[in-house]
């Protein structure tokens, strides 16, 4: 602070700032706001001088904002010059007011365009409203050994690049359809016929080599003209006949949920299948997305259920159906939600802004990505089949996970370059860009 001020640094102290017209006139006129008051220390709610001092920032901010719309509206062709720019916000660390390890925020917490952290990303960051508050994350490494990092990074490990592409099969020049595995999708109803189509998609976009498509008799009918790749298996009225039990048999892996609906009849395919699974091919991993988790939701004691290699892909509803609880109460701690179901056995994939990956006594891995372009139906059956399509290619459940929802996020990104903006992009171009985003993490 003493060499600030040599240089001509100007300082207020916020106790000497009741009334807040320091702060509010500094905020008025600054280009760029650095909000370093607290680290990952904090403790909530904030009392005092800091909770005033933010008040009086946060009031000014809105009122700069208000002001500029104000005079846009009035003349939009007057000079920029003419107005002040909104100002920029850039939080160090965290933005004051927000828990690094449960992203709870306290009601004065500043909106941040960018957040430049250290070490590595605070889970607190990435999860509730911090991830709104946070804006854009830069991680600034300060290569510190593991022994004298804060305990808040036990919680979770980021995925990047690096260690995405270092999970992902290789690609031999002398391969066939066999090294790359063969998926069973039983999938799809009357009214929600495209999820099997979008799951397979998902699959073969990512490189498995053969995907089936068990979907019920209408629906295969209504689906395979549009689709030429998928093999497919009209199912009828037994939940679980001799027809699909020769394609289990005959699969590296199996994904079923996507948009089988919940009448009766899926319900009771969705449980013979696992106590088939579970009691016949007790290392055949089992995928479980969609209407598959509401119908392990309607069983007690659903862990029991499950197959060894399960990996479960809920978004909050799906996961406040299998805990029992709200989703508010899932959102409020997406990484104990994580965990706690993971304590199944099964990998979970709860999906969101930074979807998390929880396995039983491992870090939760999480997405680096936040995109409304994945906000859309559909997206999530391609993310599912992009998980079976590297199980089959040999990943492990865990590390198939992971993958898939780094590249599944980078591939709406792609798509919304594509088509222009997040909000036109559909489920078909997200599996469409999947290859794209392969080959941008395999080029490094």
């Amino acid at each position: 602070m003493q060499s600030a001020l040599e240089h001509g640094v100007f300082a207020a102290y916020a106790e000497d700032d009741r009334d807040g017209r320091v702060a509010k006139h500094v905020t008025a006129s600054a280009d760029l706001l650095i909000d370093a008051l607290f680290g990952i220390g904090v403790r909530l709610p904030l009392r005092d001088t800091a909770q005033r001092t933010l008040r009086h920032v946060r009031q000014a901010l809105t009122e700069r904002t208000s002001a500029r719309r104000a005079n846009l509206s009035i003349d939009p062709t007057a000079p920029a010059q003419v107005m002040r720019p909104t100002v920029r916000v850039l939080a160090v660390d965290c933005p004051s007011g927000v828990d690094a390890l449960t992203g709870e925020c306290d009601a004065v917490t500043l909106t941040a365009d960018e957040t430049m952290t250290f070490i590595g990303a605070k889970p607190g960051l990435l999860t509730r409203d911090a991830v709104r508050k946070a804006g854009s994350l830069t991680i600034v490494p300060l290569n510190l050994p593991d022994s004298v990092k804060p305990s808040v990074f036990a919680s979770g490990t980021l995925l990047d690049n690096e260690t995405v592409r270092n999970l992902l099969p290789a690609r031999p020049s002398d391969s066939h359809k066999g090294t790359y595995g063969r998926v069973l999708v039983i999938a799809g109803s009357e009214r929600f016929s495209g999820a099997a189509g979008l799951a397979a998609l998902g699959a073969y976009r990512i490189g498995a080599g053969l995907v089936e498509i068990a979907a019920p008799a209408p629906v295969a009918r209504s689906l395979q003209g549009g689709l030429l790749e998928p093999i497919w298996l009209p199912l009828g009225d037994d939940p679980l006949d001799d027809t699909l039990r020769n394609s289990i048999a005959a699969s590296d892996v199996v994904l079923i949920g996507p948009g089988m609906g919940g009448s009766a009849l899926a319900v009771d395919r969705t449980l013979a299948v696992l106590s088939h699974v579970r009691e016949t091919y007790p290392a055949l991993p089992l995928v479980l997305d969609a209407d598959a988790l509401n119908a392990l939701a309607g069983v007690g004691a659903w862990a029991n259920l499950l197959p060894k290699h399960a990996v479960i892909t809920p978004h909050p509803g799906e996961m406040a159906r299998l805990l029992g609880v709200t989703t508010p109460d899932i959102q409020r701690d997406r990484f104990t939600s994580a965990s706690n179901a993971a304590e199944s056995g099964a990998v979970c994939v709860l999906k969101g802004a930074h979807t998390l990956i929880a396995a039983a006594n491992k870090p939760v891995r999480v997405s680096p990505f936040k995109t409304d372009a994945l906000a859309k139906a559909g997206t999530g059956d391609v993310l599912a089949g992009a998980i079976a399509g590297l199980i089959a290619q040999g990943l492990a459940g865990i590390d198939a996970a992971s993958a898939a929802v780094y590249i599944h996020a980078l591939a709406g990104t792609l798509a919304t370059r594509h088509v222009g903006a997040a909000a036109g992009v559909m489920a078909a171009d997200v599996a469409g860009a999947l290859p794209a985003a392969l080959g941008q993490i395999r080029a490094g």
